[in-house]
């Protein structure tokens, strides 16, 4: 392969990654509702970018569980039934609680401070109920304790789970104290993790998603008894 050759394709790749990005952070700012129709022509205009990276952006998103590719219709945002949205929520506790266990046997007094850091940070995002602050915050807490493990197989089941429920989980922070009750649980999370106590922290991981998913099954009733 010549040398620009090489370069074209490497430009291209990087730009389908990065409107792969641009698009997943449009769904999971939920612009669009579950079930919503994404038009290709349109979001090519938004970005600036011909047609194709968003096709090929379509079908990474569709491998990851975000939309769904229905021939002769389009493409839709991924729908997530409560039965899911439960049945991964569950398989997700046990993988986040070994993350934490597995943080607790390795964990340096840097990755504490980093963890100290952002929950500080999610606090005051937290008393302000911004959610467009909280939510990114969030999302970096829970991936350095993932990421913190070194355990690839582990990340990657892991965030596999998480990408389909993001939509949901942003939800659910904003209903019944969700900001309140989640710091509270990721200061037990770090507490654990600060006092290298495996199975603490395990158990402090496994309760903090399962009553993750309980707001999210209480902000599903509500929004289901309101409509």
């Amino acid at each position: 392969m010549e040398g620009s050759e090489a370069l074209d394709l490497l430009k291209s790749s990087s730009l389908s990654q990065l409107v792969q990005s641009e698009i997943q952070k449009i769904i999971l700012s939920g612009r669009y509702s579950a079930g919503a129709k994404l038009n290709e022509k349109t979001l090519a205009d938004q970005l600036g970018v011909s047609r194709g990276p968003v096709r090929e952006a379509f079908q990474a998103l569709h491998a990851r569980g975000l939309v769904e590719m229905i021939p002769n219709r389009g493409v839709f945002v991924q729908r997530i039934t409560r039965h899911d949205a439960v049945a991964i929520y569950d398989v997700r506790a046990g993988i986040f609680g070994t993350a934490c266990r597995l943080l607790a046997e390795r964990i340096t007094a840097d990755m504490v401070n980093e963890l100290n850091v952002l929950l500080a940070q999610m606090e005051v995002a937290g008393q302000r109920r911004d959610i467009d602050a909280y939510f990114p915050l969030n999302i970096e807490f829970h991936t350095a304790i993932v990421t913190g493990t070194g355990n690839q197989v582990l990340a990657d089941t892991y965030f596999g789970l998480i990408s389909r429920l993001q939509l949901f989980r942003a939800r659910g922070l904003v209903h019944g104290g969700g900001f309140e009750s989640s710091n509270i649980e990721h200061r037990a999370i770090v507490a654990a993790l600060d006092a290298r106590d495996p199975h603490g922290a395990f158990e402090a991981g496994w309760a903090h998603v399962q009553a993750g998913k309980a707001r999210i099954l209480a902000s599903d009733e509500n929004t289901a008894g309101s409509t």
